[in-house]
């Protein structure tokens, strides 16, 4: 993971992130820790995957490999 990746994980921690993960879901979640390998801890997460449908999936761990993306959410 370059540094800059880093610096910008780190602004964000604590704030609402966009992450958008391999087959296509898509999680909504305040951003509570990562490491090197972009595996990252949400906190008051939701699968907004169908957005018809949004589950609320609280506390979670996803793994690096499987993430696409990562951004904040849109204002």
């Amino acid at each position: 993971m370059s540094e800059m990746t880093t610096e910008i994980l780190e602004e964000n921690l604590g704030k609402m992130v966009i992450v958008r993960l391999k087959g296509g879901k898509g999680l909504r979640g305040r951003l509570k820790g990562f490491d090197q390998h972009l595996n990252l801890v949400l906190e008051e997460t939701e699968d907004t995957t169908n957005v018809e449908d949004v589950k609320k999936l609280g506390l979670i761990i996803v793994r690096g490999d499987n993430v696409v993306l990562i951004s904040p959410p849109p204002r």
